[in-house]
């Protein structure tokens, strides 16, 4: 039998996870239709993406700080002061997405241009971000909603919106990108439509969901600025530990491209692969920082302690057995996604050298997310900054002028990944994060 604590983990880790599990489909189902098109849409989807990441950054300055809030106002049983924190962050949401879609939309072109499109992907490009543009909005209050509900503890009901969206994303995509249905076949431009549209069915759902009793967040509108600053004050630590992460994964990404194709090819396969072991790690994570949150705002440190021991121990049992389908059968995952020989060989070494990783990995998903929870999003970045330059980039950017192979420079991941792993399960255990002001 699981215990009453097991069983709250799994009720929030479950669905976090397969709603990540869908997310990661819909990205594929649109990649596919829109390759359909021509291969300057499909690298300009893919390229869109890129800057994607650095909108994230932006909307990490209110989800950490707001879900380790909002977390503790529902452990406190404050859940009208929870409420109104998300009703204020709704508002700055909006203002910051403003001026992101004014920056995005008139500067669509030198966007691609800068990150070194050719002129048809810039043009196709162009067409595809603009359109998104104007829908960022309502990204970032999808973003919100979403980690809002999942501080406060329900992520069933996100993944049944995120479920109905991405059958309405794909069913648009084949109407729109090829005219169906008596429309107008619209290439790259219907895929952005659908896009949007999907994002706007999200905030129409969430907003019904938020508008009932039995929620366990409502929208009351009035705004605390001293909650909103102590969101700021967690939040811009972890949007700037974000920002230097994606750098400096660009910087690695960069060292793995000096290889040739075949070792980029590989690289980028054996990721994807990997991404479905990220899986469980994701849902940990994010029950481990909604459950040590509700605990810190109950003042039950030992308690909270204790959910993020429980959501490590299972985390880790799930991605240490999918590492060990990732050693034992490399070539078969791989053969799924590309049948080039020289692309097998490098993605399978990946796959075996991350295998070895996944129960280190575990570890550092749910212990970072864990501190993120409590609101230690300075710890993180340190952490973060100081092991991915230290162990991986420079170590890795040496190697390669030295001469060593690509699976060196997996090695040389790996070590980092284990590192980090060992530094974070040696903060959590001596448990100075539990007394984060927030």
């Amino acid at each position: 039998m699981l215990s009453t604590d097991t069983k709250k983990v799994f009720s929030i880790a479950i669905p976090a996870a397969l709603k990540h599990l869908v997310d990661i489909l819909q990205v594929l189902i649109d990649m596919l239709m829109v390759g359909m098109v021509s291969v300057a849409a499909l690298a300009a989807v893919g390229m869109s993406m890129q800057f994607m990441m650095i909108i994230n950054v932006l909307m990490t300055l209110y989800v950490v700080g707001g879900n380790a809030l909002i977390s503790r106002f529902i452990g406190q049983g404050r859940k009208r002061r929870a409420s109104s924190l998300l009703y204020a962050l709704g508002i700055f949401a909006i203002i910051l997405a403003f001026f992101v879609t004014i920056f995005g939309y008139l500067g669509s072109e030198n966007i691609y241009m800068w990150m070194g499109a050719t002129p048809d992907v810039v043009e196709q490009g162009s067409l595809y971000f603009k359109i998104l543009s104007l829908g960022i909005v309502v990204i970032f209050i999808d973003n919100l909603l979403y980690n809002a509900l999942s501080a406060a503890g329900d992520t069933k009901s996100s993944l049944y919106i995120k479920l109905s969206s991405a059958a309405i994303n794909a069913f648009l995509n084949y109407v729109l990108i090829f005219g169906h249905f008596g429309f107008e076949a619209m290439g790259i431009e219907g895929a952005a439509y659908a896009t949007v549209v999907a994002y706007c069915f999200n905030v129409v759902a969430y907003i019904l969901l938020l508008k009932k009793p039995t929620s366990k967040l409502n929208l009351i509108p009035f705004v605390r600025f001293k909650d909103l600053k102590r969101v700021w004050n967690v939040g811009y630590s972890a949007a700037l530990d974000r920002g230097i992460s994606s750098m400096s994964f660009l910087v690695f990404v960069s060292i793995i491209t000096s290889y040739g194709t075949a070792e980029l090819a590989g690289y980028q396969v054996g990721l994807r692969i990997e991404g479905i072991a990220f899986m469980p790690g994701f849902g940990f994570a994010i029950a481990a920082m909604a459950l040590i949150g509700q605990n810190l705002g109950a003042n039950n440190k030992d308690k909270a302690y204790a959910m993020g021991v429980i959501s490590g121990r299972i985390a880790y049992i799930f991605m240490g057995s999918v590492g060990i389908v990732m050693i034992l059968y490399p070539e078969v995952l791989v053969g799924f996604f590309t049948q080039d020989t020289a692309t097998i060989a490098v993605a399978s070494y990946y796959l075996i050298l991350v295998g070895l990783a996944q129960i280190p990995l575990a570890i550092m998903f749910v212990y970072s997310g864990a501190l993120r929870g409590a609101g230690a999003t300075k710890t993180t970045l340190k952490v973060n900054v100081f092991s991915l330059w230290v162990f991986r980039v420079i170590p890795s950017y040496i190697a390669y002028n030295m001469g060593y192979g690509i699976v060196a420079i997996f090695i040389i991941m790996n070590i980092e990944t284990l590192i980090k792993g060992i530094i974070y399960w040696r903060i959590y255990n001596k448990r100075v994060w539990l007394d984060t002001k927030v």
